[in-house]
């Protein structure tokens, strides 16, 4: 008899149900209230938006394999969060140019990862992790812990405010919905999806084939600090309000939310329908935890927990592949 099995993906979308149908059972949940309850799910989706688009890079450079991983995420985050609310001020005719600034930074550090991974033979830990710092040190020496700026009202429009109260799904779900598609479609259906999932697979046998290593390594760590940096630009003008540590809360998440759709840590098989699944399961977990009032460090250790749970659940990894 064949094993039954379910994919990652829908396993992660199942758990979300399953968590949001508990979530009426707590003593202060919204399960006895129809309308508050549909609220409280297009909140919480509302809020996975912003964890999903960050995690978007992550499944790319993870899926590239060699151990690939970006822990600077959360440094290009803050960075083109500020310089975004730096150069709109409020005003809706900069938000554009505000938008191509923060993809441009994200895909010129994402560049530099890159190239110290490539050229350089640095290991993608301690190469991004170096970047992190040093994109840290460069906020706080250009800022002084002081930023002025404001939000344009446009931007809070369509990223905090629903479509209309007519038609309640919030903008920023819409945006996430045809950046997933989009993510779908650079993934299944280019040529560069096609070459990323065989770097992943095996660097040598798809040298041999005709991809270009080398580009397709760059290219995965620029776009994945571009996307970064377009999810800096989303968390600004949600919040409308920049910190120093801004970024920071998404990068351990981003990188579960990849683990926990099953992505393949070791590279070479994934998708960003699983990464939207488990960003909406992080998010789901974090909101009932802090429902239930508790403190920081038992949520950090149920995030821990439910990843490791779920990674045993998928299966074991190969750590080899070559």
């Amino acid at each position: 008899m064949k094993r039954f099995s379910i994919s990652p993906p829908v396993a992660a979308l199942l758990l979300a149900v399953i968590l949001f149908v508990l979530s009426g059972l707590l003593p202060n949940g919204y399960g006895s209230d129809l309308d508050i309850a549909r609220a409280q799910a297009l909140n919480i989706l509302r809020l996975a938006v912003f964890l999903g688009v960050i995690a978007a890079g992550q499944t790319l450079v993870i899926i590239s394999g060699s151990e690939g991983i970006d822990l600077s995420s959360g440094s290009i985050v803050t960075l083109t969060a500020i310089a975004t609310y730096v150069i709109v001020n409020g005003a809706d005719e900069r938000v554009l140019p505000a938008l191509l600034v923060s993809l441009l930074i994200g895909a010129f550090i994402g560049f530099l990862n890159g190239a110290g991974i490539t050229f350089l033979k640095i290991s993608p830990f301690v190469m991004t992790l170096g970047m992190s710092g040093v994109v840290t040190g460069a906020i706080i020496i250009a800022n002084h812990g002081n930023v002025s700026g404001k939000v344009a009202p446009i931007m809070t429009r369509l990223i905090a405010r629903p479509l209309s109260p007519e038609f309640p799904i919030p903008n920023a779900l819409i945006i996430w919905l045809v950046f997933g598609i989009l993510m779908w479609l650079l993934l299944e259906r280019t040529t560069f999806g096609k070459n990323l999932f065989a770097i992943g697979t095996n660097r040598v046998t798809a040298k041999l084939s005709g991809v270009n290593v080398t580009a397709m390594n760059l290219a995965a760590y620029s776009l994945a600090g571009a996307l970064a940096g377009f999810g800096g630009f989303l968390v600004v003008g949600n919040t409308g309000v920049v910190m120093i540590q801004l970024g920071q809360p998404f990068l351990f998440p981003s990188i579960a939310a990849v683990a926990v759709g099953g992505t393949l840590l070791s590279g070479g098989k994934g998708s960003y329908w699983g990464t939207m699944a488990g960003a909406i399961v992080l998010t789901l977990i974090t909101s009932l935890l802090t429902t239930m009032q508790m403190p920081d460090s038992v949520r950090r250790m149920v995030l821990g927990g439910t990843l490791l749970i779920l990674i045993s659940i998928y299966g074991r990894q190969r750590s080899l592949r070559q």
